[in-house]
Formats: C-alpha cells, sequence, structure tokens
C-alpha cells in the first residue's frame, strides 16, 4: 500500500546523514518530508522556466504573467497571519492541508482559461506550500536544538533543489509532449498523493505545550539575534529525544538583528527571482530552446542547487549561519554580472546562471535555520516572517525583471541580481557584527 511505502522510504537515503545523537522521530521521517516538499516545490517552481509558454497558452503577454506571478508572490505577506494558525494546529494536520492546497493550486492552474483565473490558481498554490513549509520547519524546530538544526533544515532543503532537478524537469518534458497545463496536472497528482501518504505515515505530534529545547539553558541569549527564548530544555544534550514537545508560543519580540535578516531574505529573493523569471526566456528567445532544452537546462541547474543544499547541510553550522549566507550571497554577485556581459555566449552564460543559482541556493537554506528562531517559542512566525520578505522581495523583482527583460533582454535582470546579493551579503554580515557584539 501507498503509505507502507512511504514509511519503508522514510527510513532510508537522508536518515543515513543523521547519526543516532539526532531524534528518532526526525531520523524516521525525513526522507518522506522531503520527498513530499520536493512535489510542493516542483508544482511551485514550474511557471517561471516556463513563464513564455504559459504566457502564450492563457493569452498574454510575458509582462502580464509577470504580473500574475508577483500577485501570486504578495500574498506571501499573509505568511506570518497563516503562521499563527499553524501555531494552533498539530504540525501533521498543517503539513497534510499544506499539501493538499498545493494540489488544488496546481489543478486550479493547470484548468485556468485567463490572467485572473491563472493568478488565483498561483496565490492558492503559494500560500498552501507556505502553510506546507511551516509546518514542516515548526516540526524541525519542536525535534532539534537550535545549534544543530542547519544538517537537518539543510537536508529537508534538498527538496527545492530536487523540485527542480526532478519536478520540474519532469514536470518539464510532459509540457514538450503534451503542452504545460499537461504538466500542471501531472504535478498536482503526485503532490496529492504524497498528501495521503504523509497523513497516513507521519504520528501527530502531542498537544501539551513545552521546552523545543532552543538554545543554551545557561545561556537565555543563545541565540544570536537578541531574543530570549521561552523554554529551558535540553538545548544542548546531543541525545536521541523519545518524546518532543511543542513550544509555547509567545508574544516575544524580534530583535534588530533579526529585523536586518528578514531585509537581508528580501534582498536575497529578490535577486534570484530576476533570473528564475527570465532565463527560460532568454533561452528560448535567444537560442531557440524548445520546453524539452529547457527541461534539460534546468536538470543540470538542480544538479548545482543540489550539491549546495547538501554542502550547507554540512557545513552552515559549522561556519555560522549570518557568514554562511553571506558567502553564498557573494558567490551571486560576479557570476550574474558575467551573466550580463557575456549573454550572448550560451556555454559561458549558461556557467554564470548555474553558478549564480547554487550560490542562492547555498545562501536561502543556509538562513531558513535563523529564521526558525527569529521568534521565541514560535518557529512558524518567525520562518513566516523570513518567508514574508523574500515574497515581497520576489513580488517586487518578478515584475520589474520580466519588464526589464522585455525591453533590454536579460542583462538588466541579471544586474538586478547582482544589486540584490551584494545587498544581502551586507547585511547578512552587519547581523552577525551586531549578534556577536551587541550593545551594552
Amino acid at each position: 500500500m501507498a503509505w507502507r511505502g512511504g514509511q519503508l522510504a522514510s527510513k532510508l537515503v537522508l536518515s543515513r546523514m543523521l547519526d543516532e545523537t539526532y531524534p528518532v522521530e526526525v531520523r524516521r521521517h525525513i526522507t518522506l518530508l522531503t520527498a513530499a516538499r520536493t512535489c510542493a516545490n516542483g508544482c511551485y517552481r514550474f511557471a517561471p522556466p516556463f513563464l513564455a509558454a504559459i504566457a502564450r497558452g492563457v493569452g498574454v503577454s510575458l509582462n502580464d504573467i509577470g504580473v500574475a506571478l508577483a500577485i501570486a508572490e504578495l500574498a506571501g505577506l499573509l505568511s506570518p497571519l497563516t503562521a499563527r494558525w499553524v501555531d494552533h494546529l498539530h504540525r501533521r494536520t498543517a503539513m497534510t492541508a499544506g499539501l493538499l492546497g498545493v494540489g488544488a493550486g496546481t489543478l486550479l492552474a493547470a484548468t485556468s482559461q485567463g490572467l485572473v483565473w491563472f493568478a488565483t490558481a498561483l496565490v492558492v498554490l503559494s500560500q498552501s506550500k507556505v502553510m506546507f513549509d511551516l509546518g514542516l520547519g515548526s516540526w524541525i524546530a519542536d525535534h532539534v536544538a537550535y545549534d544543530r538544526r542547519s544538517r537537518v533544515v539543510g537536508l529537508t532543503e534538498t527538496s527545492w533543489a530536487l523540485g527542480l532537478l526532478v519536478g520540474v524537469s519532469v514536470m518539464g518534458l510532459v509540457t514538450a509532449a503534451a503542452g504545460w497545463r499537461a504538466g500542471y496536472l501531472t504535478g498536482a497528482v503526485a503532490v496529492i498523493t504524497l498528501a495521503v501518504v504523509v497523513r497516513r505515515c507521519l504520528p501527530d505530534d502531542p498537544d501539551d505545550p513545552g521546552s523545543t529545547g532552543l538554545g543554551d539553558p545557561d545561556d537565555p541569549d543563545s541565540t544570536g539575534l537578541g531574543i530570549v527564548p521561552s523554554g529551558t530544555g535540553p538545548g544542548t544534550l546531543a541525545v536521541p529525544v523519545a518524546r518532543p514537545h511543542r513550544a509555547a508560543p509567545t508574544g516575544a519580540a524580534v530583535g534588530l538583528g533579526g529585523w536586518i535578516v528578514v531585509a537581508g531574505a528580501v534582498g536575497l529573493m529578490g535577486a534570484s527571482q530576476s533570473l528564475f523569471v527570465t532565463f527560460g526566456s532568454w533561452l528560448e528567445d535567444n537560442f531557440a530552446f524548445s520546453a524539452a532544452g529547457i527541461a534539460v537546462v534546468v536538470f543540470g541547474i538542480g544538479l548545482g542547487e543540489l550539491l549546495a543544499s547538501i554542502t550547507s547541510a554540512r557545513r552552515t553550522d559549522a561556519w555560522g549561519k549570518e557568514w554562511s549566507v553571506a558567502m553564498g550571497a557573494l558567490m551571486m554577485v560576479p557570476a550574474s554580472a558575467g551573466l550580463a556581459l557575456w549573454n550572448d555566449h550560451l556555454a559561458v552564460g549558461l556557467a554564470f546562471l548555474a553558478v549564480a543559482i547554487a550560490g542562492f541556493e547555498f545562501a536561502i537554506v543556509s538562513a531558513l535555520a535563523i529564521g526558525s528562531q527569529l521568534v521565541a517559542g514560535s518557529p512558524a512566525r518567525g520562518l513566516a516572517l523570513m518567508i514574508g520578505g523574500g515574497t515581497l522581495g520576489r513580488a517586487v523583482a518578478a515584475v520589474i525583471a520580466t519588464h526589464a527583460y522585455d525591453r533590454y533582454g536579460i542583462g538588466w535582470p541579471a544586474v538586478m541580481c547582482a544589486v540584490g546579493a551584494a545587498i544581502a551579503a551586507a547585511l547578512m554580515l552587519t547581523a552577525r557584527h551586531l549578534n556577536h557584539h551587541p550593545s551594552p
């Protein structure tokens, strides 16, 4: 049966990268949850590389479809409200509802007959994915101490790369054979199936609030973000947790370092969006790429993202989270500048594109563990602030980048990427300085 297969798969692959000091529940289910998020991410990431084909199918211009994408991204500003709801739901319930919502949004996109319909589908899809992501991030925060969390977050974040590498590539090949609507239908079937498997396999979390083991019990400001954890649990104990507890939501404020991190997410996500919404059109317009050809490029970019995610999982806790985000962002700057200068050369342009996107992947995976700690006792709210900031950056970039591409080609969107990444790096280094040298 499907859920028994899911139980078997959840014990394999990624669990081997976590030793026995990590909680049993995390090792048992990390592969299943990563697979579910891979399907959701594939549906979410399908539109940007194929915007030109979708625009033709809906009967609008690339600039118009960019506005629809921006509207969907702006819906991400509702993430803090979604987080308050998630805080009062069981994690399994939030994740299952999110996956079903992604499936519904994907089906709406597949059947859309106009710009408003398509934009509505993207809003449903993106906000449902936010619910799943918040549920997953909170589930990880419930089980894993902050100083060891980046490894688990990094492993689950391989789903972002796999969503492109596997999900979008498969959907792209279906698009080449039967059209973009069939591509969306393929994604919808996959994500709804995984919603059923998650519901059947994942045990629900206990109702009683308690400590998550956030931070160091001997250091009330061990988060490094100017906030004080509400619990005093086994934060630094590297032992399996037999029965994890959820932290009680608090009204704790976000410190200055936390708001700077959110601002950094705005710049980082806006920078990446400038390339994501234009590179497919660039390949089609400048080099006559078909949907199948774009799918092949997406597969290659996905490989680079996967390597970046795994590197973050292995190194970010040791290197430092803010410093790792800044390093990834700084990789994007010369790479996107190179794409702006040499976009007439396919091989050189693709190489620069791959480096820029890999740098972004390393940066954003490293940043997510910070997000789960922005608000004491409420990992969903902290993640929602970062997601909300990121979606604002993506929304603005989607409109400006598609408009700039229509008039000037990919050169100016690539410049936008370089500027946004440089700003993100500077903000993350500022946050790091504040966190390590707080004012008296």
